[in-house]
């Protein structure tokens, strides 16, 4: 399935300041597909370790950090000579051997032509600043599919022409978003996890087989993950991470007016209920890649930063199709449209996905005395607040008194209805499958 990073390792092998590059993301994110698929296309040759899979090739790395005698050792462990000016170099799991990822300082000083890429899917969790060689390697993260991977893997060329093409001044008839709007639904069912997706493409001529097989292989995945969280966090910690991951959607579930609201830690480990007692089961899920956290400011002014608690944010799943899947969300449901309040956190969940997919670094949301706003963007030097519609009534008292306060440049809607640009008013309404498009191009 093509994805867009693709393009990224595209421009990291062309530079003329390649260092070692470093993958990051969450299981089954399709880091080793893509980065064989990379070497496969692109190298005459692709040597891959997997630290996780063989530990033995730890011993390698044990002696010193000599980046000439561990590419000797290297040759004799897979019977052949590495060509480090034209090869490709995959070292997989690479959290799992700490020595070799500090090595690639080394590599970066010493064999600066080598083309070496990582992945690793609990880096965040394990290594800490001894280990990390600050400022010798390059890095990518790498999210679940966005809306757009997804049409792209279903043959949905000309959805993806026009989605890739799509600006302000854009006309978006009726019929095209109906069609952009039933796509955008089985994302909400699958989500981005490509061998979910893999799965729908090959029985989506039958939706109701596609759905089934969809929710089965999602359920698989979840138990996976509990797996890790078992195996990687200690017998403690583990329950309450656990615990509070299943928590999220739960507490999503428990809201009755359609959107998401400040994470309560009450009630979610038994006899627990102060952020300090929890901060660290919460960083572990963060840094796992398995929530998204956004922070709640209290002023929509610059840096946002400045204005959060630490304890004071909101917490959404990683994947779309995964918390359909942890709440029991029947896919008929969301085809029908038919799932009552549950609808408004389900489209912000969306929504968060799609801004960290966009490359926002940090997600934000503004609350005052009694009005919330969803998110806020910094774009050019502004604020953009931000409030997600799960239909197409875009009533939005919130986002007008952050207005009165805060003044910005203009305001966005994203929602179930059609694209329209109000400059004279300052008012932006997107669609909800343009999310991962802000900010529009200007023509």
């Amino acid at each position: 399935m093509e994805r867009q990073i693709f393009h990224k390792l595209l421009s990291w092998k062309d530079s003329k300041n390649r260092k070692p590059l470093i993958i990051k993301g969450i299981r089954q994110v399709g880091k080793t597909y893509i980065l064989k698929e990379f070497g496969r296309k692109l190298f005459p040759c692709v040597h891959y370790f997997n630290f996780e899979k063989k530990p033995e090739l730890a011993q390698i790395f044990l002696p010193n950090l000599d980046p000439d005698r561990i590419v000797t050792e290297l040759n004799f462990h897979i019977g052949k000579k590495i060509d480090l000016e034209h090869d490709l170099i995959i070292f997989d799991e690479i959290q799992a051997c700490p020595k070799a990822l500090t090595s690639l300082k080394y590599f970066c000083e010493d064999f600066p032509e080598a083309y070496i890429c990582c992945a690793g899917s609990l880096l965040g969790v394990y290594l800490g600043p001894a280990s990390y060689p600050v400022g010798k390697v390059d890095k990518l993260q790498m999210h679940p599919m966005s809306f757009i991977e997804f049409l792209m893997a279903i043959g949905d060329e000309q959805a993806v022409e026009l989605l890739n093409q799509v600006s302000e001044t854009s006309v978006i008839s009726d019929f095209i978003h109906n069609h952009l709007w039933e796509q955008l639904k089985k994302y909400f069912i699958v989500g981005g996890l490509p061998e979910v997706v893999a799965i729908f493409r090959e029985h989506q001529e039958d939706l109701y087989t596609a759905c089934i097989k969809t929710r089965e292989k999602q359920r698989t995945l979840i138990d996976d993950y509990f797996s890790d969280i078992a195996k990687h966090a200690g017998k403690v910690d583990s329950m309450h991470i656990h615990r509070i991951w299943q928590s999220v959607s739960e507490q999503l579930a428990l809201e009755q007016d359609g959107s998401a609201k400040k994470f309560k830690f009450k009630n979610v480990v038994p006899g627990i209920d102060r952020y300090s007692k929890l901060v660290n089961a919460i960083d572990w899920l963060e840094n796992a890649g398995l929530i998204l956290k956004v922070h709640i400011a209290n002023q929509g002014e610059i840096p946002l930063k400045a204005y959060v608690k630490e304890n004071t944010f909101k917490l959404y799943l990683f994947d779309v199709g995964i918390l359909g899947a942890l709440s029991d969300l029947d896919p008929k449901s969301i085809l029908d449209y038919d799932y009552g309040s549950y609808k408004g956190f389900f489209a912000e969940n969306y929504v968060a996905q799609a801004f960290t997919y966009g490359g926002a670094d940090a997600l934000y949301s503004w609350s005052g005395k009694k009005s919330e706003v969803e998110f806020l963007r910094q774009i050019d030097n502004h604020i953009i607040p931000i409030e997600v519609k799960a239909g197409r009534t875009t009533q939005a008292k919130s986002l007008r008194v952050y207005a009165e306060r805060f003044h910005p440049p203009y305001r966005m809607i994203i929602s179930g209805k059609k694209l329209s640009i109000d400059k004279p008013n300052k008012i932006y309404h997107y669609p909800l499958y343009l999310a991962a498009n802000f900010p529009l191009r200007n023509c």
